[in-house]
């Protein structure tokens, strides 16, 4: 709640801010709940911006296409996993790091409801889905520095080719790759499923079955 009412330098909140927020998230309601009865690609901007109450020029102003009314907050959830990675002991390995930052970037789902529509939103939607497959691999290339720290190589039976892209980084992207992967993996498997568990449980399970 505390993070709500300030904004993004930390100030406090003015009521301009308030009222843009609460105006933001009943376009964003309405146009999920648009695209959730008749479709994403059968959706227009002209029927969000009517629905919603609002002119299409101020639509605009919120939302600059029509992708961005289910992705615009992909830039918060890309900087909650960067930070909580970064904020993990030193001792946490990179697999224990980024759990922790998955854990909390899906914590960030205002509700469960919300976050199944979402999800079968982005995954049974192809051009939602090639963004949002897209925006996952910059994470990875956002978090490869972090990771790669968190790896010690430990060995000097390397393959010409590891040692040609360097073993610290072949590690690190194959770890990351297996992560998302398995984010992946686990968020459609909840979509199926109705949205019954918990995502972070589902991950844990393909994680160990990969792992194992």
């Amino acid at each position: 709640m505390t993070q709500e009412a300030k904004t993004a330098t930390g100030a406090p909140a003015t009521l301009w801010d308030r009222t843009r927020r609460l105006a933001s998230q009943e376009i964003l309601e309405t146009a999920l709940r648009l695209f959730t009865e008749q479709g994403y690609d059968e959706t227009s901007m002209a029927q969000i911006a009517r629905e919603a109450g609002v002119s299409q020029r101020t639509l605009f102003r919120y939302f600059g296409t029509k992708e961005e009314l289910l992705g615009s907050d992909q830039h918060r959830f890309g900087q909650v996993l960067m930070d909580t990675v970064g904020e993990q002991p030193a001792d946490a390995d990179a697999w224990e790091a980024l759990r922790a930052g998955i854990a909390a970037m899906l914590a960030l789902h205002d509700s469960r409801e919300r976050a199944l529509e979402r999800f079968r939103l982005l995954h049974n939607t192809a051009s939602l889905r090639a963004g949002y497959l897209e925006k996952w691999m910059r994470f990875q290339a956002d978090l490869l520095p972090a990771v790669e720290a968190r790896i010690s190589t430990g060995t000097t039976n390397t393959r010409a080719n590891a040692n040609a892209v360097g073993e610290t980084s072949l590690r690190a992207r194959a770890v990351l790759a297996t992560v998302f992967a398995c984010l992946d993996t686990a968020t459609m498997a909840w979509v199926d499923n109705g949205g019954e568990g918990d995502i972070i449980d589902l991950y844990d399970a393909c994680l160990a079955g990969v792992r194992g």
